[in-house]
Parts: structure tokens; sequence; C-alpha cells
């Protein structure tokens, strides 16, 4: 038996998702997908039970860990600094130096590296790779990427644009270039993570050349609980009249600002349905929303120069035909005219299954347009596929010649 299934793990502080997928001929069958919670509460004592109960649910598959079809297990890493700009072959350097970066993502990759040790424990024979989200956006380059501040402090202190939901934003871009019938490297794409968290990208063929998280994910567009772009002095104005520390900023800035702290939800459906019954604070929350996309559609048209989609992705961007709707009004001039009547329609109702609504993979769709047939720009919405996009490059890594392995470099701090 061949090993080509590969198990993607995305180690959370209190959770464990996986899934398991057959990369055979690159379909990416998805074999069995969970999640375990609340680590630390209850049955599940650590990371440590949490995976050995992955390994008794894939086992009670008939899919266990031991099995000889298994061929790589590809981990989600939030952060790669500038050391990390490709999947990578985990060893104890990789390890090491994934943990020199957790002051840059102290939330996300301490969870990321438990995950990590207890997977290399279960299965130490098995090749393990790391994903980075920041790895997709290292190829923006330095005007894009350097923050105006002194270059010497910032060298010192890794200060600059990382960007993050790299392996969406890669996977998104592909997959709108393909629905169009275009050859990626022939494809200019601006590409709309909307989540609770939310990111945008400029991708010129392939090739992400700016993006809108910076040092970390608070960055950017309006969010569900974080503010996004945001004049710096005001955190030294609540320093100043308001005496909140620096623990306090950072929790009002990541988990008491975006929707949330312009009107109390985060929750978009939730929003649309206050917008109904006339609640102003909602409606101002979209606005504000609408208005800080709108304002990166048009930046990264500028950015790029010729546009051929704009792809919607992520939770809001593949079910708020709303959101849609209102990012890309009044936008004739860019070229873009969207078709309501395809925007709001549900993907199930549609059967996106070729013609104009584009083809796709066996088993699912890259997607489908929403622009209108006359649109110089195409808009779509395009499901993201994070774990596929994790499984692929893991795989792609696993199967190369060793002499196609790349090495990353390790510079330890």
């Amino acid at each position: 038996m061949s090993a080509t299934r590969v198990l993607v793990l995305n180690s959370g502080s209190s959770s464990v998702k996986y899934q398991l997928l057959d990369m055979a001929g690159g379909a990416g069958e998805r074999l069995a997908s969970g999640i375990v919670e609340r680590i630390g509460q209850g049955e599940v004592a650590d990371h440590t039970a949490a995976l050995k109960r992955v390994a008794a649910e894939l086992a009670a598959a008939g899919l266990g860990l031991d099995s000889p079809a298994l061929a790589a297990v590809g981990h989600r890493v939030v952060h790669g600094g500038t050391r990390f700009t490709e999947p990578t072959l985990i060893d104890d350097g990789v390890v090491a130096a994934i943990e020199d970066l957790v002051p840059l993502a102290p939330l996300h990759n301490p969870a990321n590296i438990t995950g990590i040790k207890v997977a290399r424990e279960l299965r130490p024979d098995l090749p393990q790779v790391a994903v980075f989200d920041t790895a997709f956006h290292s190829t923006i380059p330095e005007a894009a990427a350097r923050y105006a501040i002194d270059a010497a402090t910032a060298d010192a202190h890794g200060v600059r644009r990382y960007g993050f939901h790299g392996t969406s934003h890669a996977y998104v871009s592909r997959a709108a270039a393909r629905l169009l019938g275009k050859d990626v490297s022939d494809t200019n794409a601006i590409v709309l993570h909307l989540g609770n968290g939310a990111s945008a990208s400029a991708v010129r063929g392939g090739v992400c050349v700016d993006t809108s998280m910076g040092l970390t994910p608070l960055e950017g567009l309006v969010m569900g609980t974080r503010s996004g772009d945001i004049d710096p002095a005001v955190i030294f104005h609540l320093s100043r009249v308001a005496g909140m520390s620096t623990d306090e900023t950072d929790t009002l800035l990541n988990k008491r600002s975006g929707l949330l702290g312009l009107c109390g939800d985060n929750d978009m459906r939730e929003i649309g349905r206050r917008m109904g019954e006339g609640d102003e604070r909602a409606q101002l929350a979209f606005d504000v929303y609408i208005h800080r996309l709108r304002k990166y559609v048009g930046a990264y048209f500028a950015v790029l120069g010729r546009v051929d989609v704009v792809a919607f992705t992520a939770g809001v961007g593949e079910n708020s035909a709303a959101v849609r709707e209102a990012a890309m009004h009044g936008l004739g001039g860019l070229g873009i005219e969207l078709d309501t009547v395809r925007n709001a329609l549900r993907a199930s109702s549609e059967g996106a299954s070729g013609g104009s609504w584009g083809g796709g993979p066996p088993g699912g769709s890259w997607g489908r347009l929403i622009s209108a047939v006359d649109s110089r720009v195409a808009v779509a919405v395009v499901p993201t596929d994070e774990e596929l996009e994790i499984a692929t490059e893991t795989y792609a890594l696993v199967s190369a010649a060793p002499s196609d392995v790349p090495t990353a470099p390790i510079f330890r701090s």
C-alpha cells in the first residue's frame, strides 16, 4: 500500500482540529475530520490526551495513525517570521526556532508547538511538516513590508509586516484563477478573507505583493472583535487619560473592538437582523466595516495595476450577500459590475458544475462567479480550504526527491 494520506493538525490553546486527507492523484479526498475541545478541562487533561483521542477516533474509523498509508502529518503554525517562508520538515532545530518566534505570536505559536511535540512523540518515525500562516506573504516587497520607524529598532525586534491567513490566500488565489479558466501565473487577484478575523491580499501572478495584516493579526480590516487599522497614538492617549495598561489596551483592541466594540455583536447575521429592525448602532458597525473593506479594495487595485478577479472567502465572505453587494457597490469605474441575482443565490441552489459558473476539482468546486457577464473584473465566491492547502503542501514536500526538499535556514537569536 502506497503512503498517500496526510493528517492535518491545527492545535489551539484549548482545542485540536484535525482532518485526514488522501492525496492520491492530488484529489485531496477527505477521509475524516473532527475537533477535540475543552483541553485542560474534564476528560481531556492536556494536548497529549487530545492527540490520543484523535488517534482513537481515527482508529475506530479504520484509519489509525499506525496505518502504512499515512505519509505525513502537516501542522498549521501561525508565525514563521522571516525564517520560514515555505513548508518545512520538522526536526529539533525547527521546533527550537518556532519557540524563538513565540514573542511574535504569544497566543498561537505555543499551542502549535505543543501539538507538534505530542505528534512527534506518538509517531517519531513519521515525517512531520510545519506549514506557516505567514509564508505565502513572505514575497511582499520591502516597500510593503517595512514600517517607517527607526530601521535599527525594527530589525532588532523583528518589526515588519508578516501577514496571516496565508494558506487561505494561497488556496483561494489559485482556485479563483482556475474558476476563470486562466493560469495562475497570468492572474491578478484581490483576495478578501472575511471571517471573525479578516484580511485582504493583493496577488500578482500567484505571488503575494501586499496584505492587510501586519506584525500581528490586529492590523487591517475591521474584524469581529479586532479594531484593524488605528492611529497608534490612541494607545498613548488611553494610557495618559484613562490610565490603561499595555495589557488592558491589548485586550481592548483585540477582544473588545471591531464589530463587537461598535455595536455589541460580532456575528454578521445578528448585525443584519438588527439592521433590518432599524438598529442604528448595527447599521453604523456595518458601514464602518464596509468602508474599510472598500478602501483596501481600491488600494490593491492601485498596487496591482490590473485586476482580473476579486475573490470573497471565509465565513462572512462566502455567506453574506449583503457584505459582498455593499463592498462592490458603485465600483463600476474600476470595471466591477455585480450580478445581484447571482450574488443573492446560495451555492447549493446553483449547481456550479461548469459554464459561466465555473467547474471544479473532483468532489467539489473552485467557486462561483457573482459578477455581471459584461463586468471587466470578475467577482467570485471561493470557498477556502486551508486544511487541503496544508495537506497539499505537506504531501508535495514529503513526496519530493531528497535533493528537491528545501532546507530552511535556522537562525537562533
